[in-house]
């Protein structure tokens, strides 16, 4: 849990991705489309991944991946980041943690 907080807060987007993953490449995109870059941490890549998943699950992520952070905070998974999209809050969201520029 320690590790998650600690790559979740040192960058003001980051996503928990699998490299198989087609809603995290779908995620991934929508960032990169807004003009956020964010943190990717892709689990299946990491020594300590399967750990990672288990924190991941334990803040209420599931499935755990993919797991966004925004501002240091859990903001959700997929149909998540999905709503705030459509609800126009995500922009907002990236906006404020300084992941974006306007």
């Amino acid at each position: 849990m320690d590790r998650i907080g600690d790559l979740a807060s040192k960058k003001a987007a980051v996503i928990f991705t699998k490299s198989s993953c087609f809603m995290c490449h779908s995620i991934k995109a929508l960032f990169y489309d807004i003009g956020a870059s964010p943190a990717i941490h892709e689990l299946d890549q990491d020594p300590r991944g399967k750990d990672m998943e288990w924190a991941l699950r334990s803040l209420g992520c599931n499935p755990c991946v993919p797991a966004v952070f925004i501002g240091g905070k859990f903001v959700g998974s997929s149909k998540d980041i999905i709503s705030l999209q459509i609800d126009g809050s995500l922009k907002q969201m990236l906006i404020d943690a300084k992941a974006i520029w306007f």
